[in-house]
């Protein structure tokens, strides 16, 4: 019994092309020898190849939730070319005026925030517009990005890559960040308030 295959081949000598186009050869028999095939190399960065940088966002009109996923992206490092999933390849993140972020809808009043002591009946729960106003301002934005980001160890490891601030100084001049303008990359990214 012979068995044939439909083969992309990379080997001339089992070539038995029926069509002028080289995207199939056609049909050929089951070489007793596997073809050759062309295969690549998965890139994994190593320690000595990661390049941390340090950026700046004003976080003043623009939408929480638009605001939280370009953070995440950026703290694990996937808007490098070399993205290795498993290292810490992300930027370290500034975030000013972290208190004057926007959320669309009635999210600011309808928006609650649970926690729970661990006895019966202990869950408090807290609305968004009350920890904006109240002293922690930055917790708002802290939450949103640590829930778009997994679960696991690397992380809560990334998570210290991130430095909010409700008013618009921060004690980081020396690391001289690259401002990423937030409210240029998509008009939808602002509301006023």
């Amino acid at each position: 019994m012979l068995f044939f295959w439909r083969v992309r081949v990379l080997d001339r000598a089992w070539e038995t092309r029926t069509s002028t186009t080289s995207e199939f050869s056609g049909w050929c028999l089951h070489p007793r020898s596997t073809p050759k095939v062309e295969t690549m190399k998965t890139y994994t960065a190593t320690p000595a190849d990661i390049d941390k940088k340090w950026i700046l966002i004003d976080a003043e009109g623009v939408v929480l939730g638009r605001l939280a996923s370009i953070i995440a992206m950026r703290l694990r490092g996937k808007h490098k070319v070399s993205f290795t999933p498993h290292m810490d390849m992300g930027d370290n993140v500034i975030v000013i005026n972290a208190g004057k972020v926007q959320l669309t809808g009635r999210k600011r009043t309808q928006k609650t925030y649970y926690r729970h002591s661990g006895y019966p009946g202990g869950i408090k729960s807290v609305t968004a517009d009350k920890v904006l106003d109240g002293a922690h301002p930055e917790r708002v934005l802290e939450k949103a990005v640590q829930r778009m980001l997994p679960g696991n160890r690397l992380s809560r490891k990334v998570m210290t890559n991130l430095r909010i601030y409700a008013g618009a100084e921060h004690p980081h001049e020396a690391q001289e960040p690259a401002v990423l303008d937030v409210k240029t990359l998509n008009p939808k990214n602002t509301r006023s308030a």
